[in-house]
């Protein structure tokens, strides 16, 4: 089954996540690649406690897309096409593929090769992807579709990021 959680809204990752300790308490093995993100992330070491959930590997630091120079973004590509095998190949019964919208949004991973992971995984494989705008194709893959909306959040006050709340 594909679950696909998006919006807006904050709480995509957190669903997300959220899900995989669930199926990782059920005694399910879990595979989370995160997309777009550092290890510099609360959730990092608590999810690497628990048994039966692979973390796939990410950068110690990451540069914004837009700020990333033509060799930077190449080689990030290389490195999301990589992170999708590895899950792939995980035999994980969930994989949490975290923004990997964002990652076809923003042109580091393609479509295609999203698409096609989709209709290459075992149909007893639950796969959750998360991201802000999903493609109609994406969508239209889906088996469980949450879409979160923001209706109030401290980023329109000015408020920075919170350790342990948004990151």
């Amino acid at each position: 089954m594909i679950h696909i959680y998006y919006g807006e809204g904050k709480g995509k990752t957190t669903a997300s996540i959220g899900l995989a300790v669930r199926a990782a308490g059920a005694g399910k093995r879990v595979y989370i690649a995160r997309f777009l993100k550092s290890k510099a992330s609360g959730e990092i070491s608590a999810l690497g406690a628990i048994p039966n959930i692979e973390l796939g590997d990410c950068p110690d630091t990451l540069k914004f897309t837009f700020c990333m120079t033509e060799n930077e973004k190449a080689s990030y590509c290389e490195f999301a096409e990589k992170l999708l095998d590895a899950a792939f190949a995980s035999g994980a019964d969930m994989i949490v593929l975290d923004e990997s919208i964002g990652a076809v949004s923003v042109g580091v991973l393609s479509l295609e090769r999203l698409l096609a992971f989709l209709r290459d995984c075992p149909e007893n494989r639950e796969v959750v992807l998360t991201g802000r705008d999903p493609s109609a194709e994406l969508l239209e893959t889906a088996d469980y579709i949450t879409r979160m909306v923001k209706i109030r959040h401290p980023y329109d006050s000015g408020q920075p990021a919170r350790e342990g709340v948004e990151y």
